[in-house]
């Protein structure tokens, strides 16, 4: 969908990394090594977006570290369609709006980190119907055209434990409150 509106595939890789985690940051010589592309061409589309205002660029030494602007007036428009490009907005509506005493869903994985995939990992907290659950996961599949990997921990301090296991820090994307 989205490659239909920008035809930059750099880009768009870019606009993953950056806009589905705000909190993901990256330099040039490691986003050629992540993405497997020229570093001319991930420079050309990083300053374009930089030029816009979409990233921010910090130093630290000899490298120029990037991140998502997320005061510019359209991160949040850019997040909700990077969501509905993966499919986590169906998975938001068809899945955790519906399994009932959800208190977190979180998002890791290659998603988290701002790296396409076909396989969504989510950590569910809460007490919730793991054969509900099953069902709901296998209409999400099937809509979103993606796998769908979960864990689920019954409270929030058991999942804290494991947190340092991920990297990078899972990406809260739904809370009950």
């Amino acid at each position: 969908m989205i490659d239909a509106l920008i035809s930059s595939k750099t880009r768009i890789k870019l606009l993953l990394k950056f806009f589905l985690n705000s909190n993901a940051t990256a330099y040039l010589r490691s986003l050629e090594t992540e993405f497997g592309e020229s570093t001319n061409a991930i420079r050309v589309e990083l300053n374009r977006l930089e030029e816009a205002g979409m990233l921010i660029s910090t130093s630290q030494g000899n490298k120029k570290v990037f991140q998502a602007n997320t005061r510019h007036p359209l991160f949040k428009e850019i997040h909700n369609i990077l969501l509905k490009q993966i499919g986590l907005d169906q998975i938001i509506e068809n899945v955790i709006e519906r399994l009932g005493d959800v208190k977190r869903v979180y998002l890791v994985g290659d998603f988290s980190k701002g790296l396409d995939s076909q396989i969504i990992d989510l950590i569910f907290i809460g007490n919730i119907d793991k054969e509900y659950l099953l069902k709901l996961v296998e209409k999400a599949e099937s809509l979103v055209n993606r796998k769908i990997r979960y864990l689920i921990y019954a409270d929030a301090d058991s999942f804290h434990l494991d947190f340092s296991k991920y990297n990078p820090e899972p990406l809260l994307l739904w809370s009950e409150t």
